[in-house]
């Protein structure tokens, strides 16, 4: 791992970063639970890319910079202020649900207030409304940036290409976060591109393209850190390729049986929330008393916002309509 000297990160960085991975790694858990238990209908887990997110999450400033994240992205919307009780109630789809207001699947995020911009089912769609934010920052001479994040198999998708190609072309303050974890749902990267490394496509779009160890949150927020000073100095876009792994199935409805039993058992021994934990139990920036209170105060937390979640109400049926329609007030 990245030594944390190597970068502007303090303690107090370094212990945010790992109890926002924890958090929401606890969070996509209780939510594969009460999908067993039947009383959620589908989970889209971010389990083992919390440090790719997290990495790429403190190196942005979220009170100005707009991200347009895409469905395994928990960790990276929690650090922008998605509330562990605005996830339960998406994943139990109610009313008060800020993202659709119970309409859409979990994992749809979207949240103006904390500068998260909605997304659409079909993926990769986020990747030109991101380009076009970073065209209008532009434009308006603003210090921001645009992040899109992506898995690997959307670079397959032609809004890729054309959106990288246009950040390209007219040198906006835009970054493209691939989150590689090798499975496009099941299929695998030999299948899915050609290229040794998906960065190098940067290339032939005239911006900056690197690869950095995904399970390493530090090394990931020092490459995304370097990638905005670029953006907000005019020099150009960014693509940014993250190794990092999928714990768990693609989703609630997918077996993984097409992944070997010692893929899978390796990935548990990668896993980025451990390496991340001894790392800073090693450096001294914590301790197990510190760990097992994050934990008694993140379990609390859980608790509290699935209870909440759980009791609050479901949206009027008419709500089905909502913003689908012209609604014309006759009065």
């Amino acid at each position: 791992m990245l030594s944390h000297k190597e970068t502007d990160l303090s303690e107090t960085d370094l212990q945010e970063m790992y109890r926002t991975m924890l958090l929401s790694r606890r969070l996509d858990e209780r939510m594969w639970l009460l999908n067993r238990a039947g009383k959620l209908p589908f989970v889209i887990s971010c389990q083992g890319q919390e440090a790719t997110q997290v990495g790429a999450a403190f190196a942005l400033d979220k009170d100005v910079d707009i991200i347009n994240p895409y469905y395994r992205d928990l960790a990276l919307v929690t650090h922008f202020g998605m509330t562990p009780e605005e996830t339960m109630l998406s994943a139990f789809a109610r009313g008060a649900d800020v993202q659709s207001g119970g309409r859409q699947m979990p994992g749809h995020f979207s949240k103006k207030a904390s500068n998260i911009m909605t997304q659409g089912s079909a993926v990769t769609t986020q990747i030109p409304h991101a380009v076009g934010a970073s065209y209008v920052f532009k434009m308006n001479g603003e210090k921001r940036v645009s992040l899109a994040t992506l898995g690997e198999g959307s670079t397959s998708q032609g809004d890729f290409h054309e959106g990288l190609n246009f950040a390209g072309v007219h040198k906006l303050p835009f970054i493209c976060l691939i989150e590689n974890n090798k499975y496009a749902i099941s299929v695998p990267v030999h299948l899915q591109y050609g290229a040794d490394k998906l960065s190098d496509r940067a290339v032939g779009y005239g911006m900056h393209g690197e690869q950095v160890d995904g399970n390493d949150p530090i090394a990931v927020y020092k490459v995304m850190k370097e990638a905005r000073d670029r953006a907000v100095n005019g020099e150009g876009a960014s693509l940014i390729e993250a190794m990092s792994i999928r714990l768990t199935p693609h989703s609630s409805d997918d077996d993984d049986k097409y992944r070997e039993a010692d893929e899978l058992q390796k990935n548990k021994k990668d896993d980025c929330l451990e390496s991340f934990k001894l790392y800073l139990l090693e450096e001294k920036i914590i301790d197990e008393a510190w760990l097992q209170t994050v934990e008694a105060e993140i379990k609390d937390t859980v608790n509290k916002a699935t209870k909440a979640a759980e009791a609050a109400p479901y949206a009027a049926p008419e709500h089905t309509l909502k913003h689908v329609y012209e609604e014309v007030n006759n009065g």
